[in-house]
C-alpha cells in the first residue's frame, strides 16, 4: 500500500441529545473529505471520538463510512484498545468490513514495555491480513513508542506498513528515516508540524484539518511535491494559527464547531467533552475567515 498526501480523520456526527449517531451527517462529511484531495481517510480515530462509542456504533461508523467511500480512496480504520484481544476483535471485523488498512495505538493503564508493544502488535497481525499503521500518539494512549521500537515492528512484523508520527518531535522522523534506511513510510499526525515533516521526508500528513479548511492541506503537499517550498511556506503558516488553535482546545470539540459552523449539522461532542464556549467559537471563526 502506497499512500502519499493527506490521510483525512473525519468526527463521528452525533444527533443532538448525543444518543445516537448521526449516519446522514456522516455520509455528507466523508463526501466533503473526498472532494478536498483526501488520499486516505481514517475513520474512528482520536477525532472520531472512537473512545467514546459502543461496539455496535464502531462497526456502525466502520460499516457506513467504507460503504459510503467505496474504495475511490483507501479507509483506514483506526484502533485504539487496552486489550489485545478487543484489538484482534476490531481488526477483524475492520477486515470483513472491507477495510483497505488498520491504524492500530496501544493504550495502557499498567505502563507496557517494549516486548509487551511488540507482542501486542505481533498478535493483531497474525489474527488480520490488513497492512497496519502504527500509531505513536504519547498525549493520548499514554505510551511513547521509540524510532527503533517503531523501526523493529516494521521489520520483523511482515503486514506492518507504516507508521503515523504524532510525538511533535521532528527529530523522530529523521530518526525513524535513518534506522529503516529510507524504507519506513512514515506520516506526520502533528499538525504544526506538516511543513518540517514533509523536509524530513514524511509521506503524507493525518489531520482532521480539511474538514474546515477545504483542500488548503492538500496545498502545502501538493507545493511540496512539486519542488515549490515558498508556496508551501506561505501557505502552510496562513493555516498554522488555526492548526495551533484546534490542537490546544482539543480536536473533536473545535472540528465539530468549525463543521457546525459550516452548516454540515454534525452535533456536538459526547460527555464528558463539552462543546466550545462563546469566546473559542468567536475565535475559531476568526481564524477560518482566510479564504480557501
Amino acid at each position: 500500500m502506497n499512500i502519499e498526501g493527506i490521510i483525512a480523520y473525519p468526527i463521528t456526527p452525533f444527533n443532538q441529545d448525543g444518543t445516537a449517531v448521526d449516519y446522514d451527517a456522516l455520509t455528507q462529511t466523508l463526501e466533503a473529505l473526498i472532494q478536498h484531495q483526501s488520499a486516505a481517510i481514517a475513520p474512528l480515530g482520536s477525532t472520531g471520538e472512537s473512545a467514546y462509542l459502543s461496539w455496535d456504533e464502531w462497526v456502525g461508523v466502520a460499516k457506513k463510512s467504507i460503504d459510503i467511500i467505496r474504495k475511490r480512496v483507501p479507509v483506514i480504520i483506526g484502533i485504539s484498545e487496552l486489550t489485545t484481544a478487543m484489538a484482534i476483535k476490531k481488526a477483524q471485523m475492520a477486515q470483513a468490513l472491507g477495510a483497505d488498512a488498520i491504524m492500530v495505538i496501544p493504550i495502557s493503564y499498567w505502563k507496557l514495555s517494549d516486548q509487551e508493544i511488540y507482542e501486542y502488535y505481533q498478535e493483531i497481525a497474525t489474527a488480520t491480513s490488513l497492512p497496519i499503521m502504527v500509531y505513536n500518539n504519547p498525549a493520548t494512549s499514554g505510551i511513547d513508542m521509540s524510532p527503533e521500537l517503531l523501526v523493529k515492528l516494521f521489520q520483523e512484523i511482515e503486514n506492518i506498513k507504516m507508521v503515523k508520527e504524532s510525538s511533535g518531535d521532528i527529530q523522530r522522523m529523521h530518526r525513524i528515516h535513518e534506522l529503516s534506511q529510507k524504507t519506513l513510510p512514515f506520516y506526520n499526525g502533528c499538525n504544526p508540524l506538516a511543513l518540517e515533516a514533509f523536509c524530513a521526508g514524511a509521506s503524507g500528513w493525518c489531520t482532521a484539518a480539511p474538514n474546515i479548511l477545504s483542500k488548503r492541506p492538500y496545498h502545502v503537499y501538493q507545493y511540496m511535491k512539486d519542488g515549490n517550498v515558498q508556496a508551501a511556506r506561505d501557505e502552510f503558516y496562513s493555516q498554522l494559527p488555526l492548526l495551533r488553535f484546534i490542537v490546544q482546545n482539543g480536536l473533536p470539540k473545535m472540528i465539530k464547531a468549525g463543521l457546525n459552523h459550516l452548516g454540515f449539522s454534525v452535533g456536538t461532542p459526547r460527555r464528558p467533552i463539552k462543546p466550545i464556549n462563546e469566546v473559542e467559537f468567536a475565535e475559531l471563526k476568526a481564524l477560518m475567515k482566510h479564504p480557501n
